[in-house]
């Protein structure tokens, strides 16, 4: 997969943004507060997903702009295609999305054609933050793999939405007990259906996980990566969701109705499912150093896009934002190895900390200001 241009509009600090990237390395340089990442968040806003430093869409528009326009020509293996994304300030519905030129109604029909991996310096929070950033990143990763997924999770997200409503209802003395059942039944199918996409995506990453490790630390360190149900035990876990799986799921929820009416949200189920990583036996969240926590992380990332690669025989766009820096040499070999096939955007302050062998590659482009500008 590789972009082939690049149009951005009074996207964040961009003013008038063209683009002609090379299908191998983009060297993205300059100042920090130029403009760079947010390069990199036009690109990523063509997947359809929401913004990976966690912006909402209104802050998309360039400060004292009206409106702001993306447009971007992209090939995979089979065609080329072009995405536009239009957003103008104002009340009523103001997002306007083209796939080849023609409407979607939401971002979801961008998410099955387009794929990007991102590594920013954020990525440690996949460590050291809470499980729902960690099922952020297996949902993501999955529904890349599988479209089945997405729709899952929409089904599953928007029951428990409905399932929460009906807590509080039955709290205030609305609704009856007995109304959750019809919420139960529906969840437990959809939640079964989810374990099982999530766990059989893990334990795929888990095994690319294992190998990269061992390659940065030489096999000095073993790195498990395993998930965790709030319902099932892995053991438990089948490849496609079963009845027995699904009437478990049932009784679990039923036997939970009381403490749910009274925190007034669902507290079991896979809404609260999470994976680990252990370094030697230890939680790496927990026990582990700095470093370990980081080159976990980049594993994770790297092990994500090898993952895509495999099953897709494609390969996704790659933006490294700021962060080649970080590594010592051995990662950062580890890094380029992986990705040596694939698109790349990669931004930094200094041209200089991403190798020597890497500068002769592809293109470098210069950010000033908002403006990007080839670098002779």
């Amino acid at each position: 997969m590789r972009v082939l241009s690049l149009e951005a509009q009074d996207f964040r600090n961009l003013r008038e943004i063209q683009m002609q990237p090379a299908e191998s390395l983009n060297l993205i340089f300059g100042d920090n507060a130029q403009g760079k990442t947010n390069l990199l968040e036009s690109i990523w806003c063509c997947t359809g997903c929401r913004s990976f430093r966690g912006a909402k869409e209104r802050d998309f528009i360039r400060l004292k702009s009206q409106a702001m326009h993306l447009k971007m020509k992209f090939a995979d293996s089979r065609r080329t295609q072009e995405i536009q994304l239009h957003m103008a300030r104002g009340d009523g519905k103001q997002k306007k999305i083209l796939l080849n030129g023609v409407p979607l109604k939401g971002g979801s029909g961008l998410f099955s054609q387009f794929q990007c991996v991102i590594f920013s310096p954020d990525d440690r929070e996949l460590i050291r933050g809470g499980p729902e950033r960690r099922r952020g990143f297996m949902d993501l990763c999955g529904s890349q793999l599988t479209p089945k997924m997405l729709g899952c999770l929409r089904q599953f997200d928007q029951l428990t939405a409905q399932r929460n409503a009906m807590l509080k209802q039955i709290s205030l003395g609305t609704a009856q007990r007995g109304d959750l059942s019809l919420w139960d039944s529906q969840l437990a199918a959809y939640g079964s259906l989810l374990t099982c996409l999530r766990y059989a995506y893990v334990k795929r990453l888990a095994s690319v996980c294992e190998t990269l490790y061992g390659g940065i630390t030489g096999g000095t360190e073993s790195l498990s990566v395993k998930y965790r149900s709030n319902i099932f035990k892995n053991s438990e876990i089948p490849e496609r969701p079963t009845k027995e799986m699904q009437q478990y799921y049932f009784e679990q929820l039923r036997k939970s109705a009381d403490d749910d009416i009274r925190l007034g949200f669902t507290a079991k189920g896979a809404g609260r499912d999470d994976f680990s990583c252990r370094i030697g036996g230890l939680s790496v969240r927990e026990f582990g150093s700095q470093g370990q926590q980081k080159s976990t992380a980049l594993v994770l990332k790297l092990a994500q896009a090898s993952v895509f690669y495999e099953t897709k025989e494609e390969t996704p766009v790659i933006l490294l934002d700021d962060v080649m820096g970080e590594l010592d040499a051995k990662r950062q070999r580890l890094v380029y190895e992986i990705i040596q096939n694939m698109q790349i955007f990669l931004t930094t302050c200094q041209p200089e900390s991403i190798g020597a062998e890497q500068t002769g590659r592809g293109k470098v482009f210069f950010m000033e200001n908002g403006a990007l500008s080839d670098s002779e």
